[in-house]
């Protein structure tokens, strides 16, 4: 699909039948996406589905994204390799308003969006692939040990001494020799 063929105007859509699309950036396309989204590399990257009308107005896109992409680990900087297969699901409705002022509460059902004039189904795509993406990539066998920083001559601050009523606990417990029931049933 040509990029031109990824935007759709709705109101030129033949409402009788669905409208079939597959998307696979080149070479070029995947780099310009894996630059924006912070990636490392985007090896693989397929968006193919339909979108349907749905009532009088509505349409519903169901599609599939399949993506091979490559992180930093956040423990280790190594390239971690995902691979990515989601279901994405969209409904654009006719009589959802689109929302309006500083505080908006999120609608029941996350894939009802406003219907619009035109979609991107390139935009969708990359939205799609952001959305999936892992939050803290790790390499195999990556762990994030504790790190403990302090000025010389200082004591570092550990977990250990910042909790003092784990310390209170241990008194407790001592003093009452581990029984800590106070009688209150």
């Amino acid at each position: 699909m040509a990029q031109d063929d990824t935007i759709l105007t709705l109101a030129r859509l033949p409402r009788g039948s669905a409208r079939s699309f597959e998307i696979t950036p080149d070479a070029a396309g995947r780099a310009r996406l894996a630059d924006e989204l912070n990636l490392s590399a985007l090896r693989k990257l397929r968006f193919a589905g339909s979108l349907l009308p749905e009532g009088a107005r509505d349409w519903r896109l169901e599609a599939t994204l399949g993506a091979t992409v490559v992180q930093p680990c956040v423990v280790t900087a190594e390239p971690v390799t995902t691979r990515i297969d989601d279901a994405v699901l969209r409904r654009y409705l006719a009589d959802m308003d689109e929302p309006t002022g500083d505080e908006v509460e999120m609608p029941e059902d996350d894939t009802a969006e406003p219907l619009p004039a035109t979609l991107d189904l390139g935009q969708i795509m990359a939205e799609a692939l952001a959305l999936a993406l892992p939050l803290y990539p790790r390499a195999e066998g990556a762990a994030l040990d504790a790190a403990v920083f302090a000025p010389p001559g200082v004591a570092p601050l550990t977990d250990e001494v910042a909790k003092p009523l784990a310390g209170l606990a241990a008194l407790r417990d001592r003093l009452t020799g581990g029984n800590t029931d106070d009688g209150n049933a």
